[in-house]
């Protein structure tokens, strides 16, 4: 049985999937040029409105992880990132792209194994991912980045990426941290990072999850 959450937008060449449990609103998809997506138009994406190199790059810029394709040309799928990112949005999510392998995440959420948002602020109704909640909880954080880590020397690879319950996020495997700058601030290949918005160490875990009585259900 299909999940009422995923939309399916069919074209001849490719078709797009929207998968509204992931959606956070960046706009990314609806201030591209073109008429691949057009609010208020029913229906509101038109793979075919575009060419199919057009849709595949307007679909990754998704940062949530929420649109994704099926490219019926034959043409090799969506490709993991050369490196392993996560960058702080300024009061905002843990933007995280890669080769990724998120403990936990429901099989038909294709989306996330590349590019995905996850909560950072405690907040989401919808953990680890990111459901807007940073607004109305008022988190504030610039994405400062006072740590360097210990380098790198290849940044790309699986990523493993596990919710400790009531606790941190783990990330296992090359990792580059960027601050909400943009700055590239922080690599290693392990790191426990904030979910719960209350480490004196953001974007790092400092234990404050315990003494805040945050918990990940």
């Amino acid at each position: 049985m299909s999940n009422p959450e995923i939309l399916d937008f069919p074209g001849a060449e490719i078709d797009v999937h929207f998968d509204r449990r992931l959606c956070i609103h960046v706009g990314e998809c609806g201030h591209a040029k073109g008429d691949l997506f057009v609010g208020k138009r029913e229906p509101w994406c038109l793979p075919d409105a575009v060419s199919r190199e057009e849709v595949r790059e307007i679909v990754e810029r998704c940062p949530s992880g929420a649109l994704t394709y099926t490219d019926k040309s034959g043409a090799a799928p969506e490709a993991a990132p050369a490196a392993n990112e996560v960058m702080m949005a300024t009061n905002g999510p843990l933007y995280v792209t890669g080769e990724l392998a998120i403990e936990g995440a429901p099989e038909d959420m294709p989306g996330v194994s590349r590019r995905v948002a996850l909560c950072r602020c405690g907040a989401s109704k919808n953990k680890p991912f990111c459901d807007n909640s940073h607004i109305e909880a008022g988190f504030q954080d610039g994405g400062a980045v006072g740590e360097r880590g210990r380098g790198l020397s290849v940044s790309g690879g699986p990523l493993a990426i596990r919710p400790i319950p009531n606790g941190s996020v783990e990330f296992t495997g090359n990792l580059s941290i960027r601050a909400g700058s943009g700055r590239l601030a922080w690599q290693g290949e392990k790191a426990y990072l904030c979910r719960c918005g209350a480490s004196n160490n953001k974007p790092f875990c400092d234990g404050s999850h315990k003494a805040a009585g945050f918990t990940s259900d």
